[in-house]
């Protein structure tokens, strides 16, 4: 029975872990469809970046899951892809608020406040889930940081919604989006310091 006892134990985390990653993938995956299609019918930067924020959490929370039970160095590259490919997508965003700044937009602050609103409470549910997670392997950390990090992007989704309502300007929603591309990137930035982290010990 010792003998079966730490496979049992590791065999229970991974189930766990694989769960609650499934959860997140399908939520995700939903969110970016609904933000996205919102964000361009709203034409709403803000909206737009959080959707690929979700998208990409989806990608992280893919590449968790063929982490789980697999060796150590497995799990550092994946928690690595993840991080390059935050950052990949946060650049990607600010191109995209620099070519809405360029060209003009005329965001619809209901629809973002609204949309925002069903975010947040996605996201929540999302934080929520990985919270007993947030101290586990690398991929798990990985996945407590874009989660923490997507209710902060909701709230100012939110936030620009307000704005541009109140103030009858689009530059609040362009505003929001170029701070989620950079608290993506950030993200990005924490899981490869993370990855090297381990690598070295």
């Amino acid at each position: 029975m010792a003998g079966c006892g730490c496979d049992c134990q590791v065999t229970v985390k991974d189930a766990s872990q694989k769960q609650v990653l499934i959860i997140l993938l399908l939520i995700n995956a939903v969110m970016f469809v609904v933000e996205l299609t919102a964000g361009w019918w709203s034409e709403s930067t803000a909206l737009i970046a959080d959707s690929l924020d979700m998208l990409a959490d989806a990608v992280v929370y893919g590449i968790a899951l063929y982490a789980i039970g697999r060796a150590a160095q497995v799990k550092i590259d994946a928690a690595r892809l993840s991080g390059i490919f935050q950052i990949l997508l946060g650049i990607g965003v600010l191109l995209e608020v620099l070519r809405r700044f360029v060209w003009g937009s005329e965001p619809l602050s209901l629809i973002i406040i609204a949309v925002g609103i069903i975010a947040l409470i996605a996201n929540v549910i999302c934080l929520s889930l990985i919270a007993r997670h947030r101290q586990g392997e690398i991929h798990m950390r990985a996945s407590w940081i874009f989660s923490k990090n997507d209710v902060i992007a909701n709230i100012g989704v939110i936030g620009g919604g307000v704005l541009v309502y109140f103030l009858g300007q689009a530059w609040p929603d362009l505003l929001i989006g170029a701070i989620i591309a950079v608290v993506v990137i950030w993200g990005g930035v924490q899981i490869l310091r993370d990855a090297q982290t381990e690598m070295a010990q």
